[in-house]
């Protein structure tokens, strides 16, 4: 098999699109960042009690989210601070509206 051995350069959006469908490939991030969308400011508390799984499990997904910039957060022990980063959201919304708005895939009949 022959591979090209010319790099593929991506635009800022495809990546972005990318590292934010990664953040939201798992039902658990999708759970937390519902929950956290019904905060009128950010969550504080235990998230294990609204999610019934370990600690572990959801501080690796809070992470996930973290690392995406879709949500914003303090850790200090005892106390927990998480909350939707707007800003990232908006962008998130953004692309993921063009990138739904591809022209043509409506009338493609392959199945």
């Amino acid at each position: 098999m022959k591979r090209s051995l010319t790099p593929v350069d991506y635009s800022r959006g495809e990546e972005t699109l990318a590292v934010l469908a990664k953040a939201l490939s798992h039902p658990v991030r999708i759970r937390i960042l519902q929950l956290l969308q019904q905060e009128a400011c950010c969550f504080t508390g235990e998230l294990t009690t609204l999610i019934p799984m370990a600690q572990s499990t959801i501080s690796q997904h809070l992470k996930a989210l973290l690392e995406a910039g879709l949500i914003q957060g303090e850790i200090n022990p005892p106390k927990v601070r998480y909350c939707i980063n707007r800003e990232k959201w908006a962008e998130a919304k953004e692309l993921f509206a063009v990138f739904f708005k591809i022209e043509g895939a409506e009338s493609c009949d392959c199945r």
